[in-house]
């Protein structure tokens, strides 16, 4: 608490200091409560260099969360230790932030990036639409990496694509999906929209450089972001379906037999109530984790980000998180997820359909609120003209 004492003095001080020059209250400039951590041998010595973070972009969701260190609330249970350079526990339906660590730090996303990529693409895409795979979509991919298995000249439809994407973590999916998103212009089209949204959702430490979560430079999210960004996917009741789904058969293609993707997310069979997650790793990111579960009714979001394999692992410190939320009561929070912009409809917008077909609204269009309202009162002005006219021409009769 801080006194009334205090805050008198402090502005005292303000008003006595020369013009233009502001006055930081102690208690606003004392130093970031330290996160409690665990440290790792396996952690390497040379680590990316973030950028810092923007003021106005730290307070994002409230000023509790524009700290490097804890945010957490006052008299909640002891906080796990993890390796997680930094981590958010979230309400999923409140939006109530319950804690994290650093949540604003621009972190490297690995594969939970893909959560962005679906959270961009999935409302346009038609998941019936065929695509065929070309060669250009897995040129710059390792074959040692995380792939769902698409063959250049084979033909999937868009849903065995997001089952690719989502339950394998498959990068040759993922730069299938970009590509067809991002219409003529291309895998960087796709990119180009993942950013766009990125910014719709005032996810404002995110930036894709590749569509997979594949490391690209300048490429950095942030834990809140993750939970912004989860938060859209998951109101979407295919993706809740993809994310749910154990085994997914995709078709026989001439001469390739029909093969089997199966959930990477363990914890879907080790936690109780885990209802989604999403694993990420590169040699800069580290382990990157998403996780939902759900528990007497709440629904808990925990991202963290730059985890070791141990002792934990980004599962294990996912475990220990989720079970922290759990344990506070609902009314308590340090912040909150913030709504995303309304996008602006417009006549000539498009959704990516089969055939490359325009979809929407069905061809209606609406006008804005005070567009409507002037409308409207024009519109009554004539009819009371009209209705006036012809009374005087009827007392003249």
């Amino acid at each position: 608490m801080v006194s009334s004492r205090t805050v008198a003095v402090a502005l005292s001080a303000a008003l006595a200091s020369p013009a233009g020059l502001v006055v930081t209250p102690a208690w606003a400039a004392a130093a970031p409560q330290p996160c409690p951590t665990v440290e790792s041998p396996a952690r390497p010595s040379a680590t990316p260099s973030p950028p810092p973070v923007k003021p106005a972009d730290g307070t994002v969701g409230g000023e509790a969360l524009a700290t490097p260190g804890l945010a957490a609330p006052a008299g909640a249970p002891k906080v796990p230790a993890v390796t997680a350079t930094s981590w958010l526990v979230a309400d999923l339906d409140s939006g109530l932030v319950l804690g994290g660590c650093g949540p604003h730090e621009h972190r490297t996303p690995a594969s939970v990036q893909k959560l962005l990529l679906a959270a961009t693409l999935m409302p346009r895409l038609d998941p019936t639409q065929v695509v065929e795979v070309k060669r250009d979509d897995l040129q710059d991919l390792d074959p040692e990496s995380s792939l769902m298995g698409v063959v250049p000249g084979c033909r999937y439809t868009v849903e065995d694509l997001w089952f690719g994407l989502l339950l394998e973590s498959g990068n040759d999916a993922a730069n299938v999906l970009a590509r067809l998103g991002g219409g003529g212009a291309g895998r960087a089209g796709g990119v180009q929209a993942m950013n766009d949204e990125a910014r719709r959702l005032h996810a404002n430490q995110t930036h894709a450089e590749t569509p997979s979560g594949l490391d690209g430079p300048g490429q950095y999210t942030s834990a809140y972001d993750l939970a912004l960004i989860t938060r859209t996917a998951f109101a979407r009741e295919d993706f809740r379906r993809y994310m749910a789904t154990r085994v997914a058969q995709i078709p026989a293609q001439p001469g390739r037999p029909e093969f089997a993707l199966k959930n990477d997310n363990s914890m879907m069979s080790s936690y109780p109530g885990m209802l989604a997650g999403k694993t990420g790793f590169t040699d800069l990111a580290r382990q990157t984790y998403v996780g939902v579960a759900e528990r007497d009714g709440r629904r808990l979001v925990v991202t963290l980000l730059g985890a070791e394999t141990a002792p934990l692992g980004s599962l294990g410190e996912a475990t220990a998180l989720l079970n922290w939320g759990f344990a506070l009561s609902p009314d308590q929070s340090v912040g909150h997820l913030v709504a995303p912009e309304v996008e602006k409809k417009k006549d000539d917008q498009v959704v990516i359909a089969a055939g490359g077909k325009a979809g929407g609204s069905g061809g209606s269009s609406s006008l804005p609120a005070p567009a409507a309202f002037a409308l409207g009162a024009a519109l009554l002005i004539v009819v009371l003209g009209v209705i006036v006219v012809r009374r005087r021409r009827a007392r003249h009769r």
